[in-house]
């Protein structure tokens, strides 16, 4: 059985390959260890071996575990799950990054809550030293494929969150989050990708949205073709969920 470090080491070699593919600096591309429901003592490997940024999607596991982990400095949690607003105060207080705003009002929450807790240097998104953006970095979650099931909020409703983020003092707008439809071919995500691109372009460019963060085990290699600035990776470091 391989160990996290092993898997991480792969995982990074199909982000490269990807990138060399798609003509792009394998640099531009975020790696975020999708960690949930998975032991501390995991992300500890991943972070020996050199990974940063972990995604968790429950609030009350995201902040176990960053009690837990408190002595790694420059760790950062990303909420990648759906987040209400009555757990928002728990979310400000210990992460980096919310990907999955989706609505204006999650957003004012957000902001409130965000003023008291502002991110260490250390723990800052995309951090470049000692001025790094001390703001909570968001990202707006967008249901392309319409799912019910699903949360984020719809592409005729996105302009309206995107400006309710910009609105708040506390928060700084990364760009855009989605998590398409699955499929068994990975391919079948393309045009899920492709719209959010297209969004990004509608709404600003990558000057106001500078991250797409998409793509998963399964079609990281898809989302990467397509502009991911992030991917969400899982099963492939941490092994399966059981």
């Amino acid at each position: 059985m391989l160990s996290v470090a092993e898997r991480l080491a792969q995982v990074r070699q199909r982000i490269a390959r990807a990138a060399q593919l798609a003509g792009r600096d394998p640099s531009e591309i975020l790696l975020v260890g999708a960690s949930k429901r998975k032991p501390v003592e995991a992300i500890r490997e991943a972070y020996a071996a050199g990974l940063r940024d972990f995604g968790e999607n429950y609030v009350q596991e995201l902040g176990q575990k960053a009690e837990q982990l408190g002595d790694l400095e420059d760790l950062r949690l990303h909420m990648i799950g759906h987040l209400q607003r009555n757990k928002v105060r728990h979310v400000t207080q210990v992460a980096s990054v919310v990907q999955t705003v989706d609505s204006v009002r999650l957003a004012r929450e957000l902001g409130q809550r965000a003023r008291a807790h502002p991110v260490p240097p250390a723990r800052s998104f995309r951090a470049s030293g000692a001025g790094a953006d001390s703001r909570l970095a968001v990202m707006v979650e967008v249901n392309v494929g319409g799912e019910d099931e699903k949360s984020g909020c719809s592409p005729d409703e996105l302009g309206f969150v995107l400006d309710a983020v910009e609105a708040e003092p506390a928060l700084r707008l990364a760009g855009l989050m989605a998590l398409p439809p699955y499929t068994e071919d990975p391919r079948g995500a393309v045009p899920y990708f492709e719209q959010v691109a297209q969004l990004r372009d509608r709404n600003g460019g990558a000057g106001r949205l500078p991250e797409l963060s998409m793509g998963m085990t399964h079609d990281l290699e898809a989302a990467i073709a397509t502009g991911a600035t992030i991917v969400r990776v899982g099963t492939a470091i941490f092994g399966p969920r059981t």
